[in-house]
């Protein structure tokens, strides 16, 4: 795992993206195609930003797939990743091919199988996650499952996860915010060739510190499995690393 601070959550994410397009430019040059997975959030904002700007990297050559969603939401609503991801990512770049986990689909344990199918034929050449202001990689709140062999599991939402969601603004009340999704399970994230974590703002300092200080790997932390993967890239700015310093 390799740490980079910078000043600012603007420099942060410009540093995050510049990472990012090597990757995913070396990948196209070296294969004619890059897949890659998508996360959504406020840690992605900056990052997001930068990434569609850069003009070298050639989209169409892309595969996306979709690191979590809300159980029972639709599309149109405020704090969909899809749309998340339509409105900052694919609209903007146009992916050659786009895999989105349908989270208001009838049957989820079917859906996370239609993935499933489709992920376990890929190998991933990037993914690009935050960690939760509980620690949480994906949706995989803490204690997290760091055996479960299936790519896209059906996974329930602990109170600080759902209680962090209402304070970024996604939903107006904490009952609003739903009581599961479907996740990226932690090991097909770790089984990603190289692994691009972006992560700014005080209130995740707390997660930085108990999952990146110290040599322990706990589910308690899910992120501190980061550490275990050598071409995982951590960028934080100055306010989440501040127990860093």
């Amino acid at each position: 795992m390799h740490i980079n601070i910078s000043p600012t959550k603007e420099s942060m994410g410009k540093a995050a993206a510049e990472q990012a397009a090597e990757i995913l430019n070396n990948a196209i040059n070296k294969n004619g195609r890059v897949s890659f997975i998508a996360a959504t959030g406020a840690s992605q904002f900056e990052f997001i930003n930068h990434l569609i700007r850069i003009s070298s990297i050639d989209w169409s050559k892309t595969t996306m797939f979709h690191l979590d969603e809300y159980i029972g939401l639709p599309e149109s609503h405020p704090a969909s990743f899809r749309k998340y991801l339509r409105e900052r990512l694919i609209d903007k770049v146009n992916p050659g091919k786009v895999y989105l986990i349908e989270g208001d689909a009838q049957d989820p344990e079917k859906e996370c199988e239609r993935l499933n199918k489709i992920i376990s034929q890929k190998k991933i050449d990037v993914a690009f996650v935050g960690i939760g202001e509980n620690g949480h990689l994906a949706f995989n709140d803490p204690p997290a499952d760091f055996d479960i062999e299936d790519p896209y599991i059906i996974v329930k939402l602990d109170e600080a996860c759902r209680r962090q969601q209402l304070g970024e603004g996604w939903f107006k009340t904490f009952e609003d915010v739903p009581q599961k999704a479907i996740s990226m399970s932690i090991k097909q994230i770790m089984k990603s060739k190289n692994i691009i974590c972006t992560i700014p703002d005080k209130r995740k300092a707390e997660a930085v510190k108990n999952c990146f200080m110290g040599a322990e790997i706990s589910p308690e932390y899910p992120a501190s499995i980061l550490k275990k993967h050598k071409n995982c890239f951590v960028f934080l700015d100055d306010q989440s690393s501040i127990y860093l310093k």
